[in-house]
């Protein structure tokens, strides 16, 4: 027998949540002292900031996005 998967309705937009963890894994950050997990927090935060970023851009209207062209 296979495992119910535990399912929850999100409040927020998938970016909210991006920025929001980003924002405390660099709050937590700088409350501690040069090291490996103050880097691994930093790295974290840098990482949903650009999946937020990414988002944003593939959720964009295709005329809006940099870079296209409507040339082909």
């Amino acid at each position: 027998m296979t495992a119910k998967r535990n399912r929850r309705k999100q409040t927020q937009s998938l970016q909210e949540r991006l920025t929001a963890f980003a924002e405390n894994a660099r709050e937590r950050a700088r409350t501690l002292p040069p090291g490996r997990e103050r880097e691994m927090l930093l790295q974290r935060a840098k990482q949903n900031e650009m999946t937020s970023s990414l988002t944003d851009w593939l959720t964009a209207p295709v005329s809006t996005r940099r870079g296209h062209s409507s040339n082909g």
